[in-house]
């Protein structure tokens, strides 16, 4: 007869036992980390006024892409050589999804070896290794080189140009046009220093390798020695890239790259009245960023942020990291103003992918936003067997409710004492009386 009394107390002992398990509340998570302020919310960001001697002028930092100063940024003008950064980004992304190879033998067709401008001096005829024709347009700016790829990669020049600007778009070039792969002069060909600032920042990301090249200082193919047009390279040895250009219609233009401290820059001149002053205006750019602007780290390189509790999930948590380099650049003075918060939600739910974007990184000064880096999963959590997933449903459904839940139980707790006294009751009057 006792069961009948024992099993619903048990029955609601295991009930409490599971809202007060460790499983119960390591997937109930606990609140996101609000994140760190810092003491003056009003700071704003400051950019100084640098006046540069051409046409148009960026200084971007490599990590974030931040713009630290701009002149006539958005100003369309014909990219001259600067085409050749895009060309070579096109035929590193070719090798790297093995269309082509770095070994490939390259034909010099009648049509490049009559390209006019600078050249590599191919022979008409011949077979040069594709690494070499890289090497002849990075260094001494082979036009003829250019044209060579372009049959070689695409099977035509128009073909090749189609992948061109298919490639600009989709790094964000909204601002120009191509119409050939070497930058000789055409009326609708076209870019802005802002947009040659984002195509070099990638070029460099995706294909950090072109360095090498690029910062060779002289080249000699077919017996003709040829120097790096890019001055730069002898007078700053932190100075390693990247490219010269010059039309009579656009001037002297000049993409320079430095890294300092582990720190790169990026510096667009377009339209300088000769070589030497886009030279002495480029590296007065990039001077003028080391010395005063403030690299600051955000967070420690390849360590997780948070961990963050899982539903229905293979693992229990995941481990949340940034999904970019966490690198901010602000004027120096303001070092110390910079506001630091993040948002993630109290727990995440599986399938989770590798890299799936779980919440934001946020910086700013005052109410300026200076940016907002992704929060990521660091691994991929796959969903969980049958009885996990249900059993987490369960908990979810009752912690979702759990005000009403309480009710219920507590009423449920009183009815069940009730009813137990009551049947206790009724047992003691049912009990036969014992006559001696």
């Amino acid at each position: 007869m006792y069961h009948r009394v024992v099993c619903p107390v048990l029955a609601w002992v295991c009930l409490c036992g599971m809202f007060m398990s460790p499983l119960y509340a390591q997937v109930r998570g606990k609140p996101a980390d609000p994140g760190t302020k810092a003491a003056d919310p009003a700071a704003a960001s400051r950019q100084d006024a640098l006046t540069i001697n051409a046409k148009s002028a960026v200084l971007m930092e490599g990590a974030s892409g931040q713009v630290l100063a701009a002149q006539n940024k958005d100003e369309k003008i014909p990219p001259a050589s600067f085409v050749k950064v895009l060309t070579l980004y096109v035929i590193y992304d070719m090798i790297k999804s093995g269309k082509i190879k770095a070994t490939d033998e390259v034909y010099v067709s009648k049509k490049s070896w009559e390209t006019g401008g600078s050249k590599m001096y191919l022979e008409l005829g011949a077979k040069v290794p594709l690494e070499e024709i890289i090497k002849g347009i990075a260094i001494v700016s082979g036009n003829d080189a250019c044209v060579a790829v372009a049959e070689h990669a695409a099977g035509s020049v128009e073909v090749f140009v189609k992948l061109m600007n298919e490639t600009a778009q989709k790094l964000g070039m909204t601002n120009s046009h191509f119409d050939n792969p070497h930058g000789l002069p055409s009326p609708v060909q076209q870019t802005t220093a802002y947009d040659m600032a984002l195509l070099s920042r990638r070029y460099l990301q995706d294909f950090p390798e072109a360095l090498k090249v690029h910062s060779i200082l002289e080249y000699t193919f077919s017996g003709i020695r040829q120097d790096n047009r890019n001055t730069l390279l002898r007078k700053d040895s932190s100075v390693d890239g990247l490219k010269t250009g010059f039309i009579a219609e656009s001037g002297y233009h000049l993409v320079a790259t430095a890294k300092r401290d582990d720190r790169r820059l990026i510096a667009v001149v377009m339209g300088a009245k000769n070589r030497a002053i886009r030279a002495e205006e480029a590296l007065k750019l990039m001077n003028y960023g080391y010395r005063n602007f403030a690299f600051v780290a955000l967070f420690p390189r390849d360590k997780p942020l948070a961990e963050l509790p899982v539903w229905k999930g293979q693992q229990n948590t995941v481990q949340i990291v940034p999904g970019e380099e966490g690198m901010i650049v602000v004027p120096a003075e303001q070092k110390n103003k910079i506001e630091h918060s993040r948002e993630l939600p109290e727990f995440v739910v599986a399938p989770i992918e590798k890299r799936q974007e779980i919440g934001k990184y946020t910086v700013k000064i005052g109410s300026n936003v200076l940016r907002t880096i992704p929060l990521v999963a660091e691994t991929e959590i796959p969903r969980a067997g049958f009885v996990k997933v249900i059993w987490h449903s369960i908990i979810y459904f009752l912690g979702r409710v759990k005000i009403l839940t309480y009710v219920l139980l507590g009423i449920a707790s009183i009815v069940l004492v009730v009813l137990s006294l009551n049947f206790l009751s009724r047992m003691r009057r049912q009990r036969p009386r014992v006559r001696y």
